[in-house]
């Protein structure tokens, strides 16, 4: 028994608050517990790649963690609810109907309205792939285990006790480093850089958002400065990383990617470019095309190819062979015309006889009947 409506609608909600909630759990898993052990990565003694001074905590950088995290996490939410205020009460106060999207019905007692229903899918989505970005990221930085610019400021190497009397000396394993365990399980997951993902894609969200969303009259100019100084911010988070020696530019880059990639590819895929639901009347026209049934003719086999094989037989009596040869002939000249004239004055008329099938075929004043034994021509 199919599904209705509503309850299709509560089974597909149910089922992304599930996929949103394993989502949480594995960015927390990644985040905040040492299920995913970080690969230990060797270095060369002495590497200069490795030997910038430690900038201090995270809580020292000019663009710190909760800033970052609440610019990523409260702009955005801001930004979408007024902007689909804004366009719902336009399309109120110009009676735009057309353009507005319906109720819906998403239970036996409840409506969402399309300015809820619409502001909730956008803020869902971005909360999804924000979790997601982090997802990545986690991933890459504990798969590659790449060291900061300044491990070695507090991985402190005993290098007399390793032995590097050489530069090219390469050093592995954790028992090379006697600083804080901590601080040095830190600095070794840097690829890609976390704060240059994530302020990237709440920048690219939020800029297509506001060039798909946003059609009022006048903003040619206003849409541009906010969305290009929305994307500097996100690209000076990144050089503010590599200035203060906590991440490379290969991180930093990689950053990137990964922010611009996610954030495209659900605003594209996902949220098709955050336009609402097509007007009713756009689907009637295919939706009554697809109802429609197909209508197939099944293949006849043609009585002129029977009539070619079968060999004229007189029913009771003997003929001479001359008035055979002529039925014969007769009958393959027929066969000839009719079929260059693909038929078109053939007239098929069967009848059903106990033992066996008749047929008769006018055309052009020839009277044609056969049998599955007997084939008759008259004219």
């Amino acid at each position: 028994m199919p599904l209705r409506p509503a309850a299709l609608t509560s089974s597909m909600l149910y089922f992304q608050m599930v996929i949103m909630a394993g989502t949480v759990m594995l960015a927390y898993y990644f985040e905040y517990t040492d299920t995913f052990t970080v690969n230990v990565q060797g270095f060369f003694c002495h590497d200069s790649a490795y030997r910038k001074p430690y900038p201090g905590p995270e809580d020292s950088s000019a663009v710190p963690p909760v800033l970052l995290y609440s610019l990523a996490a409260g702009v955005p939410v801001l930004v979408i609810i007024v902007g689909e205020t804004a366009v719902f009460c336009l399309q109120l106060a110009t009676r735009d109907f057309e353009n507005q999207e319906k109720t819906i019905l998403t239970g036996d007692c409840c409506y969402i309205n399309p300015l809820v229903r619409r502001t909730v899918r956008f803020l869902g989505i971005y909360t999804f792939g924000l979790f997601a970005t982090d997802i990545f990221v986690n991933a890459g930085q504990v798969v590659t285990g790449n060291l900061a610019p300044h491990f070695l400021a507090l991985c402190k190497p005993n290098y007399t006790a390793l032995g590097c009397q050489q530069y090219t000396q390469f050093i592995s394993g954790e028992e090379a480093c006697t600083g804080n365990p901590d601080l040095i399980m830190r600095a070794r997951k840097t690829f890609p850089s976390k704060e240059a993902a994530l302020s990237v894609y709440a920048a690219m969200y939020l800029t297509m958002y506001i060039t798909n969303t946003i059609k009022a009259k006048g903003t040619r100019l206003a849409k541009p400065v906010l969305c290009l100084g929305l994307m500097c911010l996100a690209f000076l988070t990144g050089l503010n990383r590599v200035a203060e020696y906590r991440n490379h530019w290969s991180d930093v880059i990689a950053g990137f990617l990964v922010g611009i990639s996610i954030a495209v590819f659900l605003v594209v895929c996902v949220v098709n470019n955050f336009k609402g639901r097509q007007p009713e009347n756009e689907h009637t026209h295919t939706d009554s095309l697809a109802q429609l049934p197909m209508i197939s003719i099944p293949r006849v086999e043609s009585p002129l190819e029977k009539v070619s094989r079968i060999q004229p037989i007189e029913n009771g009596q003997e003929e001479n062979s001359q008035g055979r040869s002529f039925k014969d002939c007769l009958a393959r000249l027929f066969s000839w015309i009719m079929g260059i004239s693909h038929c078109e004055h053939l007239q098929l008329r069967t009848t059903s006889l106990p033992s066996q099938k008749s047929h008769d075929i006018e055309a052009n004043g020839l009277s044609l009947h056969w049998t599955s034994s007997l084939v008759t021509i008259h004219s």
